[in-house]
Formats: structure tokens, sequence, C-alpha cells
């Protein structure tokens, strides 16, 4: 049997020394000094050792605590040594495996690859909804009916659909789990049919021509900044989505072949966009040009012309000239031009095509960014000459239909050629 006075006297010795204290358990002392704890058992006819820590961190009296236990785990059968490693993986489980902490690994390998706006939306519906239930829990001791509850709580506020996009969300991750060794299955796929259905719902959108003249002659009068007037004038005749127009940045813009080119890292797809301009939307940002054509974003936000104008802007401006939530959104300038164009009889393609809206097939849709661009060119002039008639309130359908093909913008090389030269105007106008 050891003492301390014993252990605290030892001395190393040339070679490795054992102490024994009975019962399995000795310690071990090496040339160079350090002292640790080992315990020696057998199990199933093999002699195997274990290390019970290292002294003076764990005691004489610490020590025989831990070789009785490991003594019973050998009368029952059990190697100690594997028992410690499965408490291990456990705790590992229980700290590391959570459901929050592979979520945010998840969402730090994928998000890099999403536009910011929807990455943004994607974490805080974790955030608020998800984490604050099960995000301290073993994602692979989630089971299907505990998921449950935690949507049921989000519909029971009342948000239908944000309790089914966080049913979509969470099985994303639970597929980055089992893909990763971390869970065996994703709980989510027995939730089909679990959650009340969603109500199709349509953002508000003017597409009645009388009231979209009066809507874009109530934008020309417009009294607010003269930056929010641009954004309200370029949207109808470019009718791309409303994140895409408020970031835009001047090197994107080409006036002399008369396109927009959005990058692909800024595309809901993914995929980059053409977009035709008219004369008219030329004309809105040569305008705008004069103002911000020194900064790198067209539509610069209030606070910093480093960061675009808020997504609210153009929503409040609309609330602002007296068109309500049920009237007219930011984003029901695409509808406007999809019902309007589709009436008039413009290739159902063309009209999809320019709405940027997603390819089923992911190679076509990198190869096809382009696809029907002369008819988009003479379609985007047309709409915009179409627009102009119904601001006048002269809706002819008939002659914007027969609209001649507009191949070349006279005066635009000559105009673009100074605009293109950012004017530096005192600050105070920025």
């Amino acid at each position: 049997m050891l003492s301390n006075l014993l252990i605290q006297r030892a001395k190393a010795q040339s070679k490795t020394t054992r102490l024994s204290d009975g019962r399995g358990m000795y310690l071990e002392i090496s040339p160079k000094g350090g002292k640790w704890w080992r315990f020696k058992y057998r199990l199933n006819g093999k002699e195997k050792r274990m290390s019970l820590g290292v002294y003076p961190d764990v005691g004489l009296a610490d020590a025989r605590d831990k070789r009785e236990a490991a003594r019973k785990l050998v009368a029952a059968g059990v190697d100690p040594t594997e028992h410690r490693k499965a408490v291990k993986v456990a705790l590992v489980e229980s700290t590391e495996d959570t459901f929050e902490a592979i979520a945010r690994e998840w969402f730090g390998s994928f998000s890099k690859h999403w536009v910011p706006g929807h990455a943004d939306k994607v974490i805080r519906r974790l955030e608020l909804n998800v984490f604050p239930c099960i995000g301290a829990r073993p994602i692979k001791a989630i089971t299907a009916p505990e998921l449950l509850a935690v949507l049921r709580r989000v519909e029971a506020r009342g948000a239908n659909e944000t309790a089914h996009r966080a049913l979509q969300v969470c099985g994303r991750v639970f597929r980055f789990a089992v893909a990763t060794g971390r869970a065996e299955r994703d709980p989510s796929r027995d939730l089909g049919g679990a959650l009340a259905p969603t109500k199709e719902k349509h953002l508000a959108s003017i597409t009645d021509p009388e009231e979209v003249g009066a809507l874009l002659r109530a934008i020309d009068a417009y009294d607010g900044s003269w930056i929010t007037r641009c954004a309200l004038r370029l949207a109808p005749l470019v009718f791309v989505r409303p994140g895409e127009l408020r970031a835009a940045q001047w090197a994107e813009f080409d006036f002399e072949k008369a396109e927009w080119r959005i990058p692909a890292t800024r595309m809901k797809m993914r995929v980059q966009h053409v977009v035709p301009l008219s004369t008219q939307a030329i004309a809105v940002l040569q305008d705008l040009q004069q103002l911000t054509g020194r900064f790198a974003l067209a539509f610069p936000g209030v606070r910093s012309r480093f960061r675009p104008m808020s997504e609210n802007t153009v929503t409040a401006a609309l609330r602002r000239m007296g068109y309500s939530g049920q009237d007219m959104t930011g984003h029901g300038f695409r509808s406007m031009a999809s019902t309007l164009l589709n009436e008039q009889g413009w290739n159902r393609d063309a009209i999809e095509r320019q709405l940027a809206h997603g390819e089923r097939d992911a190679v076509r849709a990198a190869y096809n960014y382009a696809q029907h661009l002369p008819e988009r060119r003479r379609m985007m002039q047309a709409w915009a000459d179409y627009l102009d008639q119904l601001k006048s309130n002269i809706p002819d359908l008939k002659q914007v239909r027969a609209a001649p093909t507009v191949t070349s913008f006279p005066g635009v090389r000559e105009a673009s050629a100074g605009a293109r030269r950012p004017i530096n105007f005192p600050r105070k106008h920025a």
C-alpha cells in the first residue's frame, strides 16, 4: 500500500520504476520524473492497462476511487477503457454535435454560395424559431415529435409559412448531419403533411393599364429623395427583383451596348442576368449618374455610400404616394410586367427569361443567361414605349404590340460618353 509521504519521496531512476498500491493499481515513475497512475486488469483472458491520471493532479485517494470503479466494470464484463471512450463520445455528442453547432457548420459551408439577403433570412429563421428550443440538443437524439413541437409553436403565432420554411431548413441540417456521420436519419422526413398547408400568397401588384398609368404619373410627381425617385422610375422599366435593383453598381451598366449585366453572385439563381436597357431606362440612369456616378453603388443608402439603400425604401415611397400593401409593392413591378406582356402576346419564354426565373437544368441555365436576347431587346423597348403611352393616358395595345424593332439607340452613344465620366458634385448632394 502506498502513502502520500512515500509517493512524495519517490525519486526518478535511470529506468522507469513502478510502485504498487495493490488491486491492480500502481504508480509509474519515468526517468524524467513524471508520475502516472496505471491500472492493470485482465478481461477475456487478456491483460490490459489503462491510465487513471497524472500525479499530483490526481491524488492517491482519487486514483483509488477510479480503480474501484474500473474493477466493478471488469467484474461486470465491461472493458473500462472502452467504457471511457464511449463516455467521451457521448460528451462530444452532447456538446459539439448539438443541432445548433451542426446547423451553423452547415450554414457556414453553404451560405457563401447564396445571395446575402437570403443567407440572412435563413440563419435568422433558425435563431428565432429553432435554436431556442432544440439548439442545445444532441442532433442524433432529436425525434420527429420533438421537431414537430417546435414547429407547432411557430404555427401558433400564425406564421404558417415560416413554419414550413423552418421545416425545410431543418431537413437540410439533418441531412448534412447524416452525411457527415453525426446523425443516423432525418426526422423531418416523417413530418410530411403534419403542418397545416400554406395559403398561396400573391404580392400586391397593379395590372390594370389605366391604374398603371396613374402610378407612373404619381412616380413622376414624387417629391422625396432624388435617388428614391430614380429607383421608382427605373423599377417598372427593368422589372428586376427589388434586391437586385437597390444593389446595382455602375460597373454593371454598359450604355453603349444598352445593357445591364447583373453578376451571378447577386442573382437569386446564381446565374448572370442580362437586362436590355430601353432609351427611357438609360435616360433615368444618366440622370442618376450625375448624382451618384462617383460612387460604386448606383443607389447608395442615406447613412453610407458603401451600402445600398434600404430594402424598405421603395415600399415606403409607395406608401407615401398613397399605395397600401394591398395595392402595390416593390416586387409588384415584376407581376405588372409579366401580366401585361403576356396579355400583349409576347413570347412567354422571353418574358420568363427576362424575369430571370429559375432554369431547372443548372447546366442549361449557366449557358442560356442571354437566351432570347434579340427578342428581349425589342420587348423591353416596346414595353418602355407602352408605359410612356399609359402615362400619357393613351393605352393603345395594338400600337404597342406592333412597335418597330429597336436595334440601335440614337444618341445614346454620344450621351453616354459624357455621362460615364462621374461629375464631382459637392458631397451635400450625395
